[in-house]
């Protein structure tokens, strides 16, 4: 059809037969080019009706959702969900996707896949476009994007589709939302409560204050941890509780352990002493948030903790 059409052909098929004309004393030039019109006429309605019956459009396209399969400290995976729907009788090649994710203005991070598939005839199919933000090239970026903060983003994408007939076109697409820069919580052990002790068996509980420094809550499922008095670990356990810990706010736990002091070196003996020690606390927590599960490592080094003997009062839980 395409070659039907080609102005170069029409006009060198005009100029042969306006020569003929030209021998012929130019009595038939008028019927003549009246027929090469009307051929022309109807190769173009022809092709218009072979359109029409075959059906070609333009295929249509919408971001459908964002989900986040995986968020950390250090980086969150996102997986942006775009339907296409091909109204044509033949496959289409969606030959590019260039996405782009910004906050306020501010390129998060772009890229661009080649050769991303195949839309089938009448059909739509759901294309899934994989996303990283890596927390630290952010915050190096951009120093006002804060640990803990939440930030509004914008998903950009322009599909690069190729239709047979109407040919190449590009179908822009947009959707919006927020994303967290997580915070790792702070952890501290304002006391150990003893409430047993011999030199082969002493029972205590750790007194431990969990501060989320988020702008979300936390979802608090399991505490993993380790702890030690100068360098002897004295202490570690998996703990299962469901427990709230809102933006900004503070939730306390007791876990209970046990160890032989016996077994240690002088740090231990310096806190039964009263003399005070050194301790380190370092695992992580499982938390739910509204944009998912995240795992956050917990760790306090360096820090002084004092014996509690049992019976005595629990009113001042400073350390």
């Amino acid at each position: 059809m395409s070659s039907s059409e080609n102005p170069t052909v029409t006009e060198r098929g005009s100029k042969d037969r306006r020569d003929d004309d030209k021998k012929e004393g130019g009595d038939k030039k008028e019927g003549d080019g009246g027929f090469i019109e009307k051929v022309k006429d109807f190769i173009h309605d022809i092709g218009e009706k072979i359109e029409e019956a075959v059906g070609f459009g333009k295929p249509s396209a919408d971001v459908s959702g964002i989900h986040i399969p995986h968020i950390s400290l250090h980086r969150a995976d996102l997986v942006v969900d775009v339907l296409i729907k091909n109204p044509n009788p033949v496959p289409i090649p969606l030959v590019d996707i260039d996405y782009l994710i910004d906050s306020d203005g501010r390129k998060l991070v772009s890229g661009l896949i080649p050769d991303a598939g195949t839309i089938h005839a009448h059909g739509e199919e759901t294309v899934k476009i994989p996303v990283s933000l890596v927390f630290d090239d952010i915050k190096s970026t951009y120093k006002d994007i804060q640990p803990g903060s939440i930030i509004p983003y914008l998903v950009r994408v322009v599909l690069l589709v190729d239709v047979p007939i109407i040919g190449r076109i590009k179908i822009p697409l947009q959707k919006d939302g927020e994303i967290p820069v997580p915070y790792k919580p702070d952890v501290d052990v304002e006391k150990i409560k003893f409430h047993h002790f011999s030199f082969e068996e002493t029972t205590a509980t750790l007194h431990i204050k969990l501060e989320n420094k988020n702008d979300f809550d936390l979802g608090l499922n399991l505490f993993e941890y380790e702890m030690w008095l100068g360098d002897d670990s004295i202490a570690s356990a998996e703990l299962t509780q469901n427990t709230k810990i809102e933006k900004q706010g503070i939730t306390r736990m007791q876990v209970p352990f046990s160890f032989r002091p016996k077994d240690f070196g002088s740090a231990v003996w310096d806190m039964i002493r009263g003399r005070g020690t050194g301790y380190t606390i370092k695992g992580k927590i499982d938390v739910d948030t509204p944009f998912g599960n995240m795992k956050l490592p917990i760790s306090k080094e360096g820090g002084t903790t004092r014996i509690k003997k049992e019976g005595d009062d629990d009113d001042d839980d400073d350390n």
